[in-house]
């Protein structure tokens, strides 16, 4: 399943991220983790050393490869330069498994070895001088969401996202492609605004959104985020000791973070495998498409010299019936 962490900046998301990675690894669970956002933290909330953070290959360089590895033999994609952030699988692509060895995991995926297990570790990649005044960050996350958009998960596996701060996964259909995404947010009414944008731009496209108070501190802050958010509030977390030591770099065995943050993040898996379970394959599809012609129309078209509506396969669905769809994996 897909599982997206989204919120203002300083709200705490990168940090309950890495908590959530770790609580998923610890329960022995398959995960890719993603760091999407602008400012590359999740490394280090994951105990990398900047050495080690810095070293980490960015996906927005290996762009042409991933490219040319998902698409295959799909005849309706004339070349990987045709390709755009929001091309759809078809008949012929290569799709991506969370389990799987990969030219892209080979190129783009550090492992990271937590207390309870390895996971995987992807990150976009930060600006560099040459991006100064020329790129938009977008063109970086592309990679992510091209990804996204060839990827089959199955229940028992994680791909977790660590999204930039506010609301600009808005800019693309990237905010569709998760099975559930976890606002975080403090108690305050700046920390509830960037709820009420997602919930406005979300609400036509099925997406299933939950807050997380971070940083509470008695009922009168539970009571607050209630009332602002009502239902949505899923759980709320407060002052932990086991995350300050690990800000400070000392960070202890994760069997000790305490036992209501254990409870908090074992209710956020709970709610991400009942989101998953409900998964419609067909409209996960159709939104993909959707946003693929909005984008061509709008500048894909011009910016490749191509039809991009022509690389639609009617006949595709994404879905477990689909993963041995696609060129032989090389080995």
């Amino acid at each position: 399943m897909k599982i997206a962490f989204v919120g203002k900046g300083g709200s705490g998301k990168t940090t309950l991220s890495s908590l959530f990675i770790r609580h998923l690894a610890a329960n022995e669970a398959p995960v890719v983790a993603v760091d999407a956002d602008i400012n590359q933290h999740l490394g280090a909330a994951l105990g990398l050393d900047d050495e080690q953070t810095d070293a980490l290959p960015a996906m927005g360089a290996q762009l042409p490869l991933i490219k040319e590895y998902l698409r295959g033999s799909n005849p309706r994609i004339a070349s990987a330069e045709t390709m755009i952030k929001t091309t759809p699988p078809g008949a012929g692509s290569r799709l991506l498994r969370v389990s799987e060895n990969n030219p892209v995991y080979d190129a783009c995926a550090h492992t990271v070895r937590l207390d309870d297990g390895d996971i995987r570790l992807m990150a976009t990649g930060p600006f560099t001088e040459s991006d100064l005044g020329v790129a938009c960050y977008h063109s970086k996350v592309g990679a992510v969401e091209l990804c996204l958009n060839h990827l089959i998960d199955g229940p028992d596996e994680y791909v977790v996202v660590d999204m930039t701060a506010g609301s600009d996964s808005f800019a693309s259909g990237m905010f569709t492609r998760f099975d559930m995404t976890f606002l975080v947010a403090e108690p305050t009414l700046k920390g509830v605004s960037v709820y009420r944008q997602y919930k406005e731009y979300a609400r036509d496209f099925g997406v299933s959104l939950k807050v997380v108070g971070n940083k509470v501190q008695g009922q009168d802050d539970v009571d607050f985020l209630r009332t602002e958010v009502g239902d949505d509030l899923l759980v709320s977390v407060g002052h932990s000791d086991w995350v300050r030591t690990m800000e400070k770099g000392r960070p202890q065995r994760f069997e000790l973070l305490e036992a209501d943050n254990r409870m908090a993040l074992q209710a956020l898996q709970d709610a991400a495998e009942d989101s998953y379970a409900l998964r419609d394959w067909e409209r996960y599809t159709r939104q993909m498409v959707h946003f693929h012609l909005k984008n061509a129309e709008s500048w894909g078209n011009a910016k490749t010299g191509a039809d991009l509506a022509a690389q639609v396969d009617p006949d595709f669905v994404l879905g477990e019936q689909t993963a041995g769809v696609g060129t032989p994996q090389p080995a």
